[in-house]
């Protein structure tokens, strides 16, 4: 069954409900902005609300003031044209429309509410990133084949990649746009870091609130910091030479670690504690759980070493 476009009363182009009719692999026709995407008002919402008895709309509420709504609506758009007429866009001026914002519960902005057989299904308030967009959006609907990187994944790649300088510059534009979505000031703290410029990343996570500067994701940022700056220097390391006595062991392993090679730096620390327990007063051990910290409690390295560790303590 066709849709009907709300703001003209005729058949829509392409048919987002029919599935039957997308490529093979799952694919989704495409689509363009115009026929995804509909200003909502008074005169076509009746439309609107009937449209979604055949494909869900999301409902966006905004306002002209609302810089948050100014940050959310392009990947909103975005996503409806990407997601090839999964769902349809409505996007409300609660400004020029306060009795539809009314009726809709609507007492912030932006307000996203996803709208289904004339009903709400779910909703959103404030301007979320796209990544969590997307997670939210994938509790309805498949995920559209071959979907760009989000800018969160363009920067944790650029910094694998050993482009730190790229990484920053996204981390920088996205908290431009999303200024308390702290896990971005995160972010570009461990790009500083990976720069050298330790002293910088320190003032960033210095200005976090309290319960963020607290939490697990900075202080591994900052214990990365610690690993820099006590690490010695490649050169320092290669003239170490042959050296195999535990402080040697140790600056390697601290220097793999200073460098995000954690697989090696963390088995390394593990040797070094089977092999001299007692070196500097348990600093394996200790640098060990450091590691745990920087990487995060659910991170597969931190879950598998901390396993062995237990099994070498007990």
């Amino acid at each position: 069954m066709s849709i009907i476009d709300p703001r003209t009363g005729n058949p829509m182009t392409a048919d987002p409900a029919a599935s039957s009719n997308a490529p093979a692999g799952g694919e989704r026709p495409s689509v363009t902005r115009e026929e995804v995407v509909i200003e909502l008002n008074a005169g076509n919402i009746q439309q609107v609300l009937e449209a979604s008895m055949q494909v869900p709309v999301l409902m966006d509420c905004w306002a002209p003031w609302c810089e948050p709504c100014k940050n959310l609506m392009p990947v909103l758009e975005k996503l409806a044209v990407e997601y090839a007429g999964a769902f349809l866009l409505a996007t409300l001026d609660v400004e020029a429309n306060p009795e539809i914002a009314g009726q809709l519960g609507v007492r912030s902005v932006p307000d996203v509410k996803l709208i289904s057989q004339g009903g709400l299904v779910d909703s959103f308030q404030g301007a979320l990133p796209e990544k969590e967009v997307r997670e939210w959006l994938n509790r309805y609907f498949p995920a559209p084949g071959d979907v760009p990187p989000s800018p969160e994944e363009q920067a944790e790649e650029a910094l694998s990649a050993g482009d730190a300088a790229g990484a920053r510059e996204i981390y920088q534009t996205l908290i431009g746009q999303y200024p308390e979505h702290y896990a971005y000031q995160i972010g570009l703290a461990k790009t500083l870091v990976a720069e050298g410029r330790g002293d910088d990343a320190r003032s960033v996570l210095d200005n976090l609130p309290p319960e963020e500067r607290d939490a697990a994701p900075a202080r591994g940022v900052r214990a990365s910091i610690e690993f820099s700056e006590q690490a010695l220097s490649v050169e320092e390391i290669a003239a170490l030479g042959d050296r195999t006595d535990s402080e040697a062991q140790y600056q390697r392993a601290l220097r793999q670690v200073a460098d995000s090679q954690y697989d090696a730096g963390l088995e390394a620390l593990l040797a070094l504690m089977k092999q001299d327990r007692a070196y500097n007063d348990d600093a394996a051990r200790k640098t060990l759980l450091q590691v745990f910290d920087a990487l995060g409690a659910d991170h597969p390295l931190t879950v598998t070493y901390r396993r062995k560790l237990f099994a070498l303590l007990y």
